[in-house]
């Protein structure tokens, strides 16, 4: 009798769209310092409640003047007064100046700024100024609401803030806002061969025993992401194990993460576990690192206060350190922040490639899509780490980047290839 044939692996581009359609962004928002904001998703349009800047300002060191005045090169004006930014002058008479700092408000009846270096000082104590141009209308000063307006949203619901956002909060006077609730992860590894770092000396480690690498890759990611993570540590290779961490997991958490323990071996007990609890709606993709990559949910049915309603996330990673570590950045990453609702839907795809010369062969097409990892070199081409093996994580430590290779595609030392930053997807 034949065995049943296998449904054939499903393209990368569809297993992240079936993740992105599974996505409900989470409701719950807080209240956080502007200063802790970074990285986290706006829950509320920002919407200005004052023109950035509020005056017309300098935005030179020099002398405020009527152009009127200034008809030609070599006109001598008396200086008036002095306005230091953040002080008002009072209005500017007819044929005087006022000395005028960078930042400082513009006075009345002023239409131009002369820097100071296109004039002399006369008669000394900065009494008069001799002006060696003709300004024209308008220059060196920015005009109030040039960079914000009353009323305009600044930074729309929705949006990932970073440095240059906290900044332009904090220049709308705001001192807390509102964003996403943190997603809160369960993150927890499968094997009876792993072995936490510092609980056995190398010399110590028996047969077959590996240190648990992804582990500190995968919850460093996380956090980076804005996430809560618990992490469940190491559950052994048995089905009663693997159930009861699933359980437990699914009642207080948005989203399951495993590493391990989803591929076709007899000891790889997640899959069907998975399925015992809830759905498996996704399993084995066209990738190369990362084909045993496994999506479904979960059933919250215990736990006082937990919302049975909503079933949890699940995410199964491969068990080895490149697979972990790509499909983490190519799939997992948009779907936690699909989950914080982000709206920038170049956050929640791949960065756009850049085409770079291969500097060097790959003579042997694969049948799955290939991510390479490889390193930018000083002639503006792409260098290839030679163990392109998933267990090789020193091929992600030594490369800044991934080339997309298209599933049957040959490299020849030369091809244009696309390019993915590691730094961009890293963000």
């Amino acid at each position: 009798m034949n065995a049943p044939r296998r449904a054939p692996l499903m393209p990368m581009e569809e297993a992240l769209a079936l993740l992105l359609a599974r996505v409900q962004p989470l409701t719950a928002t807080e209240s956080v310092a502007t200063f802790d904001a970074d990285r986290r998703v706006l829950a509320t349009d920002l919407v200005s409640a004052l023109h950035v800047p509020p005056n017309d300002n300098s935005s030179m060191d020099g002398y405020a003047v009527r152009t009127a005045d200034i008809t030609a090169p070599g006109v001598v004006l008396p200086v008036s007064q002095r306005i230091p930014a953040g002080h008002f002058g009072h209005a500017l008479q007819p044929g005087t100046c006022a000395r005028i700092f960078t930042g400082a408000p513009v006075p009345e009846g002023a239409d131009a700024i002369v820097m100071q270096e296109d004039t002399r000082e006369v008669g000394g104590n900065l009494h008069a100024v001799h002006v060696d141009v003709v300004p024209a209308p308008g220059q060196w000063i920015r005009r109030a609401g040039e960079d914000v307006t009353r009323g305009a949203v600044v930074l729309p619901r929705g949006q990932r803030l970073n440095p240059a956002a906290l900044g332009m909060a904090a220049s709308l006077g705001l001192a807390r806002l509102d964003v996403v609730a943190r997603p809160r992860v369960a993150l927890f590894s499968t094997g009876d061969e792993l072995v936490m770092p510092g609980d056995v000396p190398p010399q110590d480690m028996k047969p077959g025993a590996i240190y648990n690498s992804n582990r500190f890759f995968l919850r460093v990611l996380l956090q980076r992401l804005g996430c809560e993570v618990s992490d469940l540590g190491i559950v052994p290779d048995r089905r009663d194990l693997t159930l009861a961490a699933l359980r437990t997991a699914a009642d207080h958490h948005d989203l399951i993460l495993t590493s391990g323990g989803v591929s076709v071996g007899e000891e790889d007990h997640i899959k069907p576990a998975v399925q015992q609890l809830g759905s498996l709606d996704l399993w084995q993709i066209a990738m190369k690192p990362g084909k045993p990559f496994a999506y479904g949910q979960v059933r919250r049915d215990a736990g006082a206060g937990a919302d049975v309603a909503t079933p949890c996330h699940f995410i199964g990673l491969p068990g080895n350190p490149v697979s972990s570590f790509v499909t983490f950045l190519l799939l997992v990453r948009p779907f936690l922040l699909a989950l914080q609702g982000v709206s920038d839907a170049r956050l929640l795809g791949l960065p756009q490639p850049v085409q770079l010369p291969a500097h060097f062969d790959l003579p042997r097409a694969d049948k799955r899509r290939e991510f390479l990892r490889v390193r930018r070199n000083a002639v503006g081409g792409l260098d290839l780490f030679p163990n392109q093996s998933s267990g090789v994580l020193t091929s992600a430590v030594w490369g800044d980047g991934l080339v997309d290779n298209p599933a049957g595609t040959t490299i020849a030392h030369g091809d244009a290839v696309s390019y993915l930053s590691l730094a961009e997807l890293l963000a």
